[in-house]
Order: structure tokens, then C-alpha cells, then sequence
């Protein structure tokens, strides 16, 4: 997929004020600061679209990405957060499960977890609720440059085992610092929402 276009498109609250124009959308899900922005950074080649942080809980709408005028990417609030109010943690969940049960354009959801360390209860609880509902995922486990090549075997047992992941779930090691992993992504993406591009992913300027 040669990339030519991307941008910002608005944080939504609630379906009114979902785009309406029917293209896929390819949902991102994970705890706060797991580093889903730098996930769509890299995967679009853009150091500053989808803002990181390093305050944890920022994100609270989905925020909505249109990349060539063909897909979306839809980053939404991140799990697990202590800090935030059980009430707000509460509304937040309401919008997510509305979103990945009713959202007819979502292809496909991203469930990122950090390589380095056990996926959480909350990991497991996201896992379980989008194959419970039939939700297409693909885990992505992220900061692999972060750990040995030779203990990556040994980190994604851990992760199917945790997870419980069903032998056709994929797990994509992923980096954003190196980009491992990129083209893989990108043609789990392209299969998924129907593209039909045979072109790899390419560099756009900033």
C-alpha cells in the first residue's frame, strides 16, 4: 500500500459524530501508554500525526485517522488507567463496546500489548469481549526491539498462553522504533478491509 495521504480527522464522543462516508476502519485497542500512536505513526511513516504522550489516559474519545482517503484508523481510550474515576473509566467502556459491537465499517481491531511483559487482566478481558462478539483481532505485541531475538520465541508462547490466543488469532511482533514488523501489518490491514493494493507500503513527507 503506497501511502500518499494522511490526516487527521476529528475525536469523536459518540456515533454522531462517526464519519459517515462507509470507508473501513481498523480500530486500535490497548492499555494507556502502551504506544498505539507510535503504532500509527510508524506504520503511516509520520513522526507527529497521532499525538503521543507520556501521560497515560489522554486519549479519551476515538480519535478518528484517514489514510489516503481509503481507510481509517480509529485509536481509541486506553485501558487500565488507575487514576482516572471509575465513573469516567465507566463511560469510556460504554463507548468502546458500543463502537467494536455496532460499528458496521470496523474490519479489523488491533489489540496492542507490550512484548516485555505478561499481557494484564485487562488485556485478557479486551481479547475475550472481541472474539466473544466475533470481532476480527490480530494481537500486536509492540517494543520488540526492546528484547533479545532470541527470547522473542519464548515472549510470544507467553503471550498466546496468556491470552489464550486460538491458533488462527495472529501476533505480530512490532516495533516503532525499527519497524519491525510493518509490512506485516500492513498486509493484515489491506486483506482485511478489502483493498486490493499489491503495492508494499511506502514513505510520505511530513
Amino acid at each position: 500500500m503506497k501511502i500518499t495521504n494522511a490526516e487527521f480527522i476529528i475525536s469523536a464522543v459518540g456515533p454522531a459524530q462517526y464519519p459517515d462516508d462507509g470507508l473501513p476502519e481498523i480500530g486500535l485497542a490497548g492499555r494507556s501508554n502502551v504506544g498505539k500512536s507510535s503504532l500509527i505513526n510508524r506504520l503511516i511513516m509520520r513522526k507527529n500525526l497521532a499525538r503521543t504522550s507520556s501521560q497515560p489516559g489522554k486519549t479519551q474519545q476515538l480519535n478518528y485517522y484517514r489514510i489516503n482517503e481509503d481507510i481509517y484508523f480509529v485509536d481509541v481510550p486506553g485501558y487500565g488507567y488507575a487514576r482516572v474515576s471509575k465513573q469516567q473509566r465507566a463511560a469510556w467502556g460504554r463507548m468502546i463496546e458500543a463502537y467494536f459491537q455496532d460499528r458496521d465499517t470496523l474490519r479489523l481491531v488491533l489489540l496492542v500489548i507490550d512484548l516485555r511483559h505478561p499481557p494484564t487482566a485487562d488485556d485478557c478481558m479486551m481479547y475475550d469481549w472481541l472474539t466473544h462478539y466475533g470481532v476480527p483481532v490480530c494481537v500486536v505485541a509492540t517494543k520488540a526491539d526492546k528484547i533479545s531475538k532470541n527470547h522473542w520465541p519464548k515472549h510470544v508462547k507467553q503471550v498466546r498462553s496468556t491470552l489464550g490466543l486460538r491458533p488462527d488469532i495472529p501476533c505480530v511482533l512490532f516495533s516503532a522504533e525499527t519497524g519491525q514488523g510493518r509490512e506485516e501489518l500492513w498486509d493484515m490491514i489491506v486483506k482485511h478491509a478489502r483493498l486490493h493494493d499489491n503495492e508494499g507500503p511506502d514513505e510520505i513527507e511530513d
